[in-house]
């Protein structure tokens, strides 16, 4: 059972900390920067993802939570001399809860550019409708009698 951990960005954050202090690194990914939007009847999310390997993109749905994860690998060029080295390279990853107004069997997701668009449908009952209201053609009358007791 995956459960989702609001803390695991803080921790990971903690250990990437923690062990550029060590080695004296400061290399791992720090976060993935993305956008969240909705356009008529589905979600947006766009990721920076520039300079990751294509193949190691991975987006999947379980139990609610959208999981995006993907690898940019180092240089492992030995006679390199470094004049300035910036850019992280690990693992991204980052997790969205889904609410129930989507189709998670409908996610689809596409990396272009170094940027991953991932669109979320809203799912059919959660879409706005309207509703029509039904007019009785006919009218109803209640006659009254009068009963005379004797």
């Amino acid at each position: 059972m995956l459960r989702f951990d609001p803390f695991s960005d803080l921790d990971a954050l903690t250990r990437g900390l923690l062990s550029a202090a060590q080695t004296g690194s400061n290399r791992a990914p720090r976060f993935m920067p993305m956008d969240l939007c909705k356009i008529d009847d589905h979600y947006l999310l766009t990721a920076d993802l520039p300079g990751v390997d294509p193949g190691s993109v991975d987006v999947n749905v379980d139990n609610g939570t959208l999981t995006i994860s993907a690898h940019r690998t180092a240089r492992s060029d030995d006679s390199v001399q470094w004049l300035a080295n910036e850019r992280f390279f690990g693992t991204y990853r980052r997790q969205l809860s889904l609410g129930e107004g989507v189709d998670a069997d409908a996610i689809s997701a596409t990396y272009e550019n170094g940027v991953l668009s991932v669109t979320i449908p809203i799912a059919e009952k959660a879409k706005p409708r309207k509703i029509e209201v039904a007019h009785g053609g006919r009218q109803h009358s209640i006659e009254a009698t009068t009963v005379d007791s004797a």
